[in-house]
C-alpha cells in the first residue's frame, strides 16, 4: 500500500499509528532464521577491519558497522566488539584533536590533520560523531567522558559555523556549495538527536528540529547538488537517518509531526517503489556506488515499524533477502560499503532501537 496516494487524510488523522507499542506490530514477524548468523559473520569481519590502523576506505563507511558493533556487544557481551569501537573511537578522537578547524573529524580522505586546505564535510563527520557517540555510552569513565567532550567539540563547530538561520545545515568546507543541504542537514539532525539523548542539552534538541523543520519543507527531487535522479537510495538513507532518530521529538509538536509523517510517507514511498523492482533492474545497482545504499534502507524500515502499523519489517527482511547473496559473495573479509549499511539494519531487525541507546 502506499502511503503517499492516502496523504489528505493520513495528515487528518496523522496519530493513527504514533508510538504503536512494539509487540503489536512484531507479534507477526519473527526473525528469519539466517540474519542472526549474517549479522555476527559481518561483525567479525567488521571488528577485525576496523581495529586496523592501517586499513582503508573512508571513516564514515566505519562508522556504520562500529555503530552495529556496539548493538552486537550489547547482545553477547563480547569485550571484541566494544574493544574494536574503543580502539577506533579512540583514534577518531586523536585525528580530531589535530584538524583544522578545530572540533573536525578526520574523515580518512580530503583534508587531513594539520592541513589548512581541502575540503572537509560536516555530513560524513556526522556520520563519525554517532559513532564516537555509540561507543561512549557503552565505555566508563575516562572514556565516556573524552567521547562525550569530542561529540560535543564537533557539535560547537558546526552549530557556529554551518547552521545556516533557515535551520539547514551546509556541508562544511566544502568548495561546491556554503548553502544548506539534504545531505549534512540529514545527518546532522541525526547526530543532534543522539547528542541531545546522551546529555540533555536542549541547545542541541532546539538544533536538531531546527533541521527537521527544513527537511520538512525541503523539495527533495528539485535540481541541487547530488540531485535525486543522481543519488537515489544514498539520498533517503541519508534524509531519513534525520527522523530515524528523532522521531520520538519530533512527535511532540502536532505541526512539525505532520509536516514529517509527509516527509516519511513520501521517503517510504520511494522505498517500496525501488524494492519492488529486482535488483538487475535498479537504476542503482547495489554492489557499486550510491546503491549501495539499498543496504541501509531496512534499517529505517525496522525503525519505523516500532511506529507504523504496516508491512515494513516483511519489506525490509525481503530486501537483505535479495541483497544478502551479494554481501556474501566470494570472499566477504573484502568489505564494502554495501554490508557495512545492511549491519545497521540487521542490527535493528535484532535488537530494535539499540542502534539509538543513550546514556
Amino acid at each position: 500500500m502506499k502511503l503517499l496516494k492516502f496523504l489528505p487524510s493520513f495528515v487528518c488523522i496523522a496519530v493513527f499509528s504514533l508510538l504503536l507499542p512494539l509487540q503489536q506490530v512484531r507479534a507477526d514477524d519473527p526473525v528469519p532464521t539466517d540474519v542472526r548468523a549474517q549479522f555476527f559473520k559481518l561483525c567479525d569481519l567488521a571488528a577485525a577491519k576496523v581495529s586496523d590502523e592501517n586499513s582503508k576506505g573512508p571513516f564514515f563507511i566505519d562508522s556504520y558497522g562500529v555503530r552495529a558493533l556496539c548493538v552486537a556487544y550489547d547482545m553477547t557481551g563480547n569485550t571484541n566488539y566494544l574493544n574494536a569501537c574503543r580502539e577506533w573511537s579512540l583514534r577518531m578522537v586523536r585525528y580530531q584533536d589535530q584538524m583544522i578547524p578545530r572540533g573536525a573529524y578526520y574523515m580518512h580522505y580530503n583534508r587531513k590533520p594539520g592541513e589548512k586546505t581541502n575540503d572537509w564535510y560536516a555530513a560524513d563527520s556526522s556520520s563519525i560523531g554517532m559513532a564516537v557517540l555509540a561507543t561512549a555510552v557503552r565505555c566508563h569513565p575516562p572514556e565516556q567522558k573524552l567521547f562525550i567532550k569530542s561529540a560535543k567539540k564537533f557539535a560547537n563547530l558546526v552549530i557556529k559555523n554551518y547552521v545556516k538561520p533557515s535551520g539547514g545545515v551546509s556541508d562544511g568546507l566544502w568548495h561546491r556549495s556554503s548553502d544548506a543541504w539534504w545531505c549534512s542537514s540529514g545527518l546532522f539532525g541525526s547526530f543532534m538527536f543522539n547528542l541531545y539523548a546522551n546529555t540533555g542539552d536542549k541547545h542541541y534538541l532546539k538544533t536538531a528540529l531546527g533541521i527537521t523543520d527544513w527537511l520538512n519543507h525541503w523539495d527533495l527531487t528539485k535540481d541541487q547538488p547530488f540531485p535525486l535522479s543522481q543519488q537515489g537510495p544514498a539520498m533517503i538513507m541519508y534524509v531519513m537517518e534525520n527522523y530515524s532518530a528523532g522521531w520520538p521529538y519530533i512527535t511532540q509538536d502536532d505541526n512539525r509531526k505532520q509536516a514529517a509523517m509527509a516527509k516519511v510517507a513520501w521517503c517510504f514511498d520511494w522505498i517500496n517503489e525501488q524494492q519492488q523492482k529486482p535488483l538487475a533492474d535498479r537504476q542503482w545497482q547495489p554492489t557499486v556506488g550510491w546503491g549501495m545504499k539499498f543496504g541501509g534502507l531496512p534499517f529505517h524500515q525496522y525503525v519505523f515499524s516500532r511506529y507504523l502499523a504496516d508491512e515494513k519489517y516483511a519489506a525490509g527482511d525481503a530486501e537483505l533477502q535479495r541483497l544478502a547473496p551479494i554481501a556474501f559473495a566470494d570472499d566477504p573479509s573484502q568489505l564494502t560499503q554495501l554490508p557495512f549499511f545492511m549491519l545497521m539494519s540487521y542490527a535493528e531487525r535484532l535488537d530494535p532501537g539499540d542502534i539509538y541507546r543513550s546514556k
